[in-house]
């Protein structure tokens, strides 16, 4: 009786061993892309040419990432199930807008890096659900307005970087929420000091003034004046502000670095890529990495399938000998 008993296991182990390298082909160890540190919980997949996220990333990863990539666009769930999830790096990568809800089930996410991407604008209420965030990474982006309240659900926020992109004015109350905060970069932004709304940040900067570091570098984009020292007859303007959850584009002129970079990654049709990738909609070509994990996961699965037809076989044939 040890012979049925003993191929019925064979199964099982197979079918075990086939699943565990379907979940676990994120890793270089395994064929994957990313360098994956089990112990830490960790996952890296920096500087791989990724075009999108990869979906088997492990539930109870706490750290991951994924900047300079080509990541160009986020789909709303690219990042759900990762509840564990304590520190994310998307910077350096390509990304022009973030999805709403792209961010809501990572309620223990401490730090979150969006620095060096294309973002023109950001969705209200695109943070709300990270209230345990310490630091956010916004610097080096296009950012030409913010969201009424964008901020106000971050309580825990000591570090905030909005340096280096195209704020004009920040709308009334953007930080009043954030009493934690001990640093924030304003800087090298073309601070509309004529405006009549612009009296928020001077005031607000005024009253932090000591207890939140670089805020007196934040200057005037005319004058080089500095936000600080501006009065009510400097911003007698009754100016209107503009939509603060849409930018408005400032040229229509396309860089010729992205004309370079689509002549390089040609779009396609990739249903069939997605399938076979297990990538979340990718928009691009496969890149030589993805492919490479690809033909292992294939083959892969070809060897268990050939060796549980074996077993299979075996059972079949003591059977009919019994």
């Amino acid at each position: 009786m040890m012979g049925p008993v003993l191929a019925a296991c064979l199964l099982i182990i197979l079918s075990t061993a086939w699943i565990s390298q379907a979940n676990e082909a994120l890793c270089k160890k395994d064929g994957g892309v990313c360098s994956c540190n089990n112990n830490k919980n960790s996952v890296d997949c920096s500087s791989k040419k990724l075009t999108a996220i990869p979906s088997n990333i492990p539930a109870d990863t706490k750290k991951l990432v994924l900047n300079y990539n080509k990541l160009r666009e986020l789909e709303p769930t690219a990042f759900h199930g990762l509840k564990e999830l304590t520190y994310l790096d998307l910077d350096g990568n390509k990304l022009q807008t973030l999805p709403e809800g792209v961010f809501d089930q990572l309620v223990n996410l401490n730090k979150l890096y969006l620095h060096e991407n294309k973002l023109e604008s950001l969705p209200p209420k695109i943070f709300d659900k990270l209230t345990k965030l310490t630091l956010l990474y916004l610097y080096e982006n296009e950012l030409q307005s913010l969201p009424h309240g964008v901020f106000d659900k971050l309580t825990e926020l000591k570090t905030l970087s909005l340096f280096n992109n195209q704020l004009k004015r920040v709308p009334e109350g953007a930080f009043n929420s954030l009493e934690k905060l001990t640093r924030l970069q304003l800087q090298s932004n073309p601070w509309d000091c004529s405006c009549r709304d612009i009296l928020y940040l001077r005031n607000w900067i005024r009253e932090k003034q000591g207890n939140v570091s670089n805020i007196e570098a934040a200057e005037c984009a005319v004058g080089n004046k500095a936000v600080l020292d501006i009065t009510e007859k400097d911003a007698a303007s009754d100016c209107v502000s503009p939509n603060t959850t849409t930018a408005i584009p400032t040229s229509t002129t396309t860089p010729a670095s992205v004309i370079y970079d689509d002549i390089h990654e040609i779009k396609v049709p990739q249903e069939n890529f997605q399938k076979f990738l297990g990538y979340q909609e990718p928009d691009h070509l496969p890149t030589q990495p993805q492919c490479l994990m690809s033909i292992s996961g294939y083959l892969g699965l070809m060897m268990s399938l050939m060796l549980t037809s074996a077993a299979i076989l075996y059972v079949f044939h003591f059977l009919k000998k019994a």
